[in-house]
């Protein structure tokens, strides 16, 4: 089945001023794009762009082009989290597993959708490859679709299939996948890595993100037996895990034996193993975020990090201070879910000290910074110094536990100030 390429120039002359444009997501963040959307700055205004965590280059939210672009980030990465720091650029609060309800319910109704998919199949469906997410309720509730095919793009199974018929501008590029690299590990994150292995048990079923302290724990499992995935995202960590047939999914009671996930980051290997791979299916974030359908599989060990933890067991996940750092995420869909499997186990973790050597466990949050998981929520404190398990504590204990893995140096003045902090209201706790 054939289609008509157009250049990126030509398509995106089908967005509109006014227009609210949503941005396929990550790795799969299509730059040919946004790049030629960015070009027709001066012939477009009061455009909307929304997007989850987007990779590469975002001049859009850069501020001079604030008349003709701002962004409405549903979540903070990197490449625009100076612009929404300094008011360029919005935030949106909001759980992973409800994004697609703002498109579908049209709280958000989409003008246009850019993404970057596979190219056709001989049936004519392409495919979302390593972002299905929020994308696929977006291509469901846009007027238009705009797509770039690329040839490098890996074709995932799942639910992130789309027939041409439904794209109305077609991009031809022969682009590299955006790449993550494996981080290389500290001695700081390989201790939280072996520290969370220790309570993961065989048979589980495990959430994991990207970056260092997921990494240093896969890295710790090896010696683990039928685990199995269900995640919003993974990326490399996992594939010597498949190899060595410790990720197997047998025990898992949902997807029983198929790694799940919504999407992807990391190297051209991760995407290479995920190209047209039945072990690995690719689900919308509603659906893998619900949290009826995580607490379904036994064992769920969901691992998430935090910016800040309180004495109570308040996590800050996505500020630091008033200042926006990332977003709400999924950590509260597996937070909670996790304490509703059977045998589950939420986990936060976090190192002990910010870069500049200032403690992440506090008596009080920064002023203006957001609780992402509560108190009541929050069950396993992981850091470099241990493990804790707050459920079931009371103010008084959760003190004397989260200050016991704080770092040496700041375990006596944590207690200290814990002590006066709570000191007149927790009479009867000791």
């Amino acid at each position: 089945m054939s289609y008509r390429p157009l250049s990126a120039e030509e398509a995106v002359t089908k967005i509109k001023s006014g227009d609210r444009v949503f941005l396929h997501t990550a790795a799969a963040t299509p730059q040919r794009l946004i790049d030629a959307m960015v070009q027709r700055s001066a012939e477009l205004r009061n455009v909307e762009i929304v997007s989850l965590h987007t990779e590469g280059d975002a001049a859009y939210a850069r501020p001079e082009y604030r008349d003709s672009f701002r962004l409405n980030a549903l979540f903070v990465g990197k490449n625009v989290r100076q612009s929404v720091q300094n008011g360029d650029a919005d935030a949106i609060p909001v759980f992973l597993s409800e994004i697609p309800s703002l498109f579908l319910n049209k709280i958000l109704p989409l003008d246009v959708a850019l993404v970057h998919v596979s190219p056709p199949d001989r049936h004519g469906y392409c495919s979302l490859g390593v972002s299905v997410d929020v994308t696929l309720a977006a291509l469901h509730s846009a007027k238009l679709v705009i797509a770039q095919v690329n040839p490098n793009m890996p074709r995932t199974l799942g639910e992130g299939l789309l027939h041409i018929s439904k794209i109305h501008a077609m991009v031809d590029v022969s682009d590299a996948i955006l790449e993550t690299p494996r981080h290389v590990l500290s001695d700081e994150e390989i201790r939280i890595g072996s520290h969370i292995a220790s309570i993961v048990e065989d048979g589980a079923t495990l959430q994991l993100g990207i970056g260092a302290i997921p990494d240093a724990t896969l890295a710790s499992l090896s010696g683990h037996k039928d685990l199995g995935i269900h995640s919003e995202m993974f990326s490399d960590g996992i594939i010597d895990l498949v190899e060595k047939g410790v990720i197997n999914g047998r025990k898992k009671r949902t997807h029983k034996e198929i790694i799940v996930a919504s999407f992807l980051i990391g190297t051209r290997k991760l995407y290479d193993f995920v190209d047209d791979n039945p072990l690995v299916a690719m689900l919308p974030s509603d659906y893998v975020n619900d949290t009826r359908e995580i607490r379904r599989n036994p064992r769920v060990t969901a691992i998430n990090s935090a910016l800040e933890i309180d004495m109570t067991g308040q996590v800050c996940a996505d500020s630091i201070g008033q200042k926006f750092y990332s977003g709400v995420g999924g950590q509260m869909d597996f937070i909670r879910g996790a304490a509703l499997s059977e045998g589950g186990k939420p986990i936060i973790a976090l190192p002990s000290t910010t870069s500049k050597g200032l403690s992440r466990i506090v008596p009080q949050l920064k002023p203006g910074a957001g609780v992402v998981t509560t108190r009541a929520h929050v069950q396993y404190v992981v850091t470099e110094f241990g493990i804790v398990n707050l459920h079931g504590k009371n103010l008084r204990q959760r003190a004397e536990a989260l200050a016991s893995i704080a770092h040496p140096d700041f375990r006596e003045e944590i207690s200290r100030q814990a002590h006066e902090l709570y000191g007149s209201y927790g009479k009867g706790y000791s």
